[in-house]
């Protein structure tokens, strides 16, 4: 394993941030894989799980198994890690301007072809090298650029390690839920082993979330060159995903531990690391969750001040109707004793909720994941 730690400039004066890289690479890698986690830094399991899977990795590298390069950021932003305040670590937005640190990542496509860059002229019926043809132009913009504030220098560096891997997974938490998973929908069923390996209750897809988050920068590439060269022959698409993992108290040696175990046999799975099916313990998993587009997620929000009370627990299977949670009224004529019912508008599976019991207006109290879309305007579909 090779350790690397990169200086970052803060952005006041007689402060400074670090970024550690660490990376496995055999003599002869077959594929580059790239993992990371606390891209929003008050998510933490995430990180224990990459703990976990860096012991894993350390053993398959004595051994001479490894068949791929693995390139492994625990801790990716360095820069929420240092936002505490007022006896809380916050580490979602960054303080400076309030951009969420998972929001308005750069388009690569509109990056390489800035000033109507053509690249028609050199790509041919081969993938291979019309995927080096992409990847070097990548490079080159990225070598152009001067990042000047903190942010800009950390994302220039990770999109530096990260644009060339032929897998990106990008591993975070929810407030309170069960394991899910954001992911583009042309990489399913292919894929479905990843979510099966999770153990995931819900499996979300849209090509485009409208936020810009970091898992989307990959695959969006490659479908917009593929678009922009019809003629073109391309690699299939990389697998890029968010692997939610549980709520942010979810941090245990056992539960992360295995966590960490089922990557390790999913990546494995898919050669990345030799002989380990004879090595590691059959531990079959539960089956993942299928498919289900974004736009059929229901968002329950609260509409007034209010103390949340939950009806069902988190994997319940609801349906239309059914009481997700009580609102109890804190003001006005009924405070304290008034309350509203909040009611299940779709069936599916209640896989999120707030850890936040004293609610506001708009404040999401719980997340369904059901199948059949529920909005029109797709352009936004995130929760902030």
């Amino acid at each position: 394993m090779i350790r690397k730690t990169l200086p970052i400039p803060a952005d006041s004066a007689g402060t400074s941030h670090e970024l550690t890289i660490l990376r496995f690479k055999p003599d002869q890698p077959q594929a580059k894989i790239y993992l990371q986690a606390a891209l929003h830094a008050d998510e933490q399991p995430g990180m224990l799980v990459l703990h976990h899977l860096i012991e894993r990795l350390s053993e398959a590298e004595k051994d001479g198994r490894l068949q791929a390069e693995f390139v492994v950021l625990p801790m990716v932003n360095p820069l929420g890690m240092a936002h505490l305040a007022f006896g809380k670590h916050r580490g979602r937005y960054h303080p400076l301007n309030g951009l969420n640190y998972n929001r308005d990542w750069p388009d690569l496509d509109a990056m390489i072809h800035q000033n109507g860059a053509d690249f028609s002229d050199q790509l041919t019926d081969d993938p291979i090298h019309n995927q080096t043809i992409i990847r070097q132009a990548v490079k080159a913009a990225l070598a152009d650029q001067t990042p000047k504030t903190a942010l800009s220098r950390l994302r220039h560096m990770v999109i530096s390690e990260a644009y060339d891997a032929d897998m990106v997974l990008d591993l975070h938490c929810s407030d309170d839920a069960l394991n899910h998973i954001y992911i583009v929908p042309q990489l399913l069923p292919e894929y479905q082993d990843l979510s099966d390996w999770m153990q995931s209750a819900a499996t979300m897809t849209a090509e485009d979330s409208g936020g810009g988050s970091f898992d989307e920068v990959w695959p969006g590439l490659w479908l917009k060159c593929a678009r922009r060269y019809p003629d073109a022959a391309w690699p299939d698409l990389i697998c890029a995903a968010t692997l939610e993992y549980r709520g942010e108290d979810a941090v245990d040696h056992a539960t992360n531990r295995k966590d960490a175990e089922h990557l390790f046999q999913f990546l494995a799975a898919r050669g990345y690391i030799s002989g380990a099916s004879a090595e590691l313990p059959a531990v079959p998993p539960t089956p993942g969750a299928k498919p289900t587009p974004l736009t059929a997620v229901e968002y329950l929000r609260a509409d007034r001040p209010c103390l949340v009370v939950y009806h069902k627990p988190l994997g319940a299977h609801v349906k239309t109707g059914d009481v997700i949670a009580e609102l109890l009224s804190l003001e006005g004529d009924d405070a304290f004793t008034g309350k509203t019912l909040l009611r299940a508008g779709t069936d599916g599976i209640f896989f999120d909720r707030s850890l936040i019991k004293l609610a506001w207006p708009d404040h999401i109290v719980a997340k369904i994941a059901g199948t059949t879309p529920l909005v029109h305007d797709d352009s936004y579909l995130l929760s902030d």
